[in-house]
């Protein structure tokens, strides 16, 4: 049986990643079936749009997709596609896993953690933005739901209980913003205590910044709203070698995106010699996703295998390879 999903080749170094992410997924038999669709600047110079209806509706129809990086042009007025993207499918559940390899560049080992971000409200709504006309006061406003974070929180308890991990961290500024992040905290209280399996711990987030930084070991599940989120997880790739080894994945009720979380790269594209890791562990989110656990976990040992043998490692992890070169070891030890 066939699983077709939809692929996003992306822009810069996307092609090049998404090429060597597809022929691993080829050599290991996963059964999927690729619909190819446009999004960023080429979706712009073919269809005029950034994000074609056609591709929304790709998504819609196989509820998974694995997507390379996108640009979106700076100015004139176009709205980020990977906010687009997760408002259009509420994917409201971001979850970047940080996880240590060999041979990298990172000051630490046998990081294990995983951060679960709410994706869909919080300070990116940036509602009622307004700049006062002599330019001197500029305003936004943050919107958090009790639907919101209830739903981020529990999946996060979820998560850990589903993978065996033993510990869900809520990181919050209650202390201060004692509307938004008070109501994200409260909810926090009130879902962990459903869960008396699963350990709760509380922090506030610039505690948890050099917690982190301190003892990282100490983590296993996070769980914050969307901007905290977003610098936790980018810090927790620097924890791990960078992010050319930080996959995400964004997940709703009714479709999911799995992504690598760099960006496009353009000073290197189309030299192949960008670090595919980010999008493979990505694709190995997407297998977990789509029920083939036992594949997930073959493409996460070959990528260790092939970094602790330092065969055909690119340029970011110390070595000569090239970007298909990398993909082809790896493929190689399936």
């Amino acid at each position: 049986m066939t699983q077709k999903i939809t692929v996003i080749r992306g822009d810069g170094i996307g092609p090049e990643i998404m090429d060597a992410t597809l022929h691993v997924l080829d050599q290991l038999g996963a059964g999927l079936e690729y619909e190819f669709a446009d999004a960023g600047v080429v979706a712009l110079e073919k269809h005029g749009d950034l994000m074609p209806k056609e591709t929304l509706d790709s998504i819609a129809r196989n509820k998974v997709a694995l997507k390379s990086p996108l640009s979106t042009p700076i100015g004139g007025g176009f709205t980020s596609i990977n906010v687009s993207l997760r408002r259009h499918f509420d994917l409201y559940a971001n979850v970047r896993p940080a996880i240590s390899f060999p041979n990298t560049r990172s000051r630490y080992e046998n990081i294990d953690l995983v951060t679960v971000r709410e994706n869909t409200e919080g300070a990116y709504l940036a509602e009622g933005q307004e700049v006062s006309a002599d330019g001197q006061t500029a305003i936004s406003c943050t919107r958090i739901t009790r639907k919101g974070s209830e739903r981020i929180v529990r999946y996060a308890f979820e998560l850990a209980r589903s993978t065996g991990r033993k510990k869900v961290t809520a990181v919050h500024k209650a202390n201060i913003i004692k509307s938004t992040s008070g109501l994200f905290l409260n909810v926090a209280r009130e879902v962990a205590a459903q869960y008396p399996d699963i350990e709760f711990q509380e922090m506030i987030v610039d505690n948890a910044c050099m917690q982190l930084v301190m003892r990282p070991e100490q983590f296993d599940v996070i769980v914050t709203t969307n901007l905290f989120g977003d610098i936790i997880s980018d810090l927790c790739a620097g924890l791990v070698g960078g992010l050319g080894l930080a996959p995400g994945a964004n997940i709703g009720e009714h479709a999911a995106i799995f992504e690598a979380v760099h960006g496009t790269a353009p000073d290197i594209a189309g030299k192949g010699i960008a670090n595919p890791c980010a999008l493979l562990l990505a694709a190995a989110q997407m297998l977990d996703h789509i029920g083939q656990p036992q594949n997930a976990e073959r493409l996460r040992k070959a990528i260790v295998a092939t970094m602790a043998a330092k065969d055909s490692l690119t340029g970011d992890l110390g070595g000569t390879g090239t970007t298909m070169g990398f993909a082809k070891a790896i493929a190689s030890r399936l």
